[in-house]
């Protein structure tokens, strides 16, 4: 399994975060969250994308779900 990818919230845009998680990478953020800085977990396991927060796991069932959290969460930075 290759290593995650360490970004900051806004580095990338939410396709290149897709483009990621489609290869089986796991991307781990950095973003301000409940007023203060988090990390948080994008994964994707071949059905299902998961978005894994320090106070919840959201889970997506295809591509558009996950791009629309990565756009409303401001993960990914505008296209």
């Amino acid at each position: 399994m290759a290593d995650p990818l360490r970004i900051e919230s806004g580095e990338l845009t939410a396709t290149e975060i897709l483009d990621e998680l489609r290869e089986g990478r796991r991307v781990v953020v950095e973003a301000e969250l409940l007023g203060g800085t988090h990390q948080l977990s994008l994964r994707h396991d071949g059905e299902t994308y998961y978005c894994d927060t320090p106070t919840t796991l959201h889970k997506h069932d295809d591509e558009a779900e996950m791009r629309t959290c990565i756009e409303n969460m401001g993960y990914g930075r505008a296209e």
